[in-house]
């Protein structure tokens, strides 16, 4: 089971057979959508504070930080598509809120190996 504490931000693995954390990762605060990509082994998780952090799961109980993306302030909601379209690009979309010097913007990103 993968949960994202707000504050400090936390990716915590949880064993749901025994209940015990097996990775515990700095991660984004205010995080509001986290994602598992099962095909590359990753999860995505959208911070408020302005950043993807993205993880990569080495086994069952080993992961690792493998980037953080530098988002907008705020941007925390967040959706994540496995090969959209004929092209067969997976897809991660993020909500930018309106700005007092610009409007609201949909922000998309294509997931790479």
């Amino acid at each position: 089971l993968f949960l994202n504490t707000r504050a400090p931000g936390h990716l915590l693995v949880l064993d749901t057979n025994s209940g015990h954390i097996i990775g515990d990762l700095p991660s984004v605060e205010d995080c509001d959508d986290l994602y598992y990509d099962a095909s590359r082994k990753r999860i995505y998780a959208s911070g408020g504070e302005g950043f993807i952090a993205i993880f990569q799961q080495k086994s069952a109980d080993q992961y690792q930080t493998l980037a953080r993306v530098r988002t907008a302030l705020g941007a925390r909601t967040s959706g994540y598509f496995g090969k959209l379209g004929k092209k067969g690009f997976d897809r991660f979309f993020l909500a930018v809120p309106a700005r007092a010097n610009r409007g609201a913007e949909v922000w998309i990103y294509t997931v790479r190996d």
